[in-house]
């Protein structure tokens, strides 16, 4: 927000809704909406169900919030599950 009195809080996404917009779980449980920020929707960056996000919530709505960042996952990038064999 242009007069830096957001929140910034990290959450889970629960749901993948139409229209860029996301329900996503906090740390205490509460759901919010979410839509992603301009920079995400310009990069492309993706983003599904079960990633971890930190967004931004305005002090007067606590049920809304912009989604500013996707986190890296916690699995190191070597590892990756096993591949079925083909015959």
């Amino acid at each position: 927000m242009s007069d830096g009195k957001a929140i910034e809080v990290e959450g889970k996404i629960v749901a993948v809704l139409p229209g860029t917009m996301f329900k996503v779980q906090l740390s205490n449980g509460h759901t919010v909406l979410a839509h992603i920020s301009g920079k995400l929707r310009k990069n492309f960056i993706k983003i599904a169900a079960g990633d971890n996000v930190k967004m931004e919530m305005s002090p007067y709505d606590l049920d809304k919030a912009r989604i500013t960042y996707r986190m890296k996952d916690e699995r190191p990038a070597g590892t990756r599950a096993p591949m079925r064999r083909r015959y």
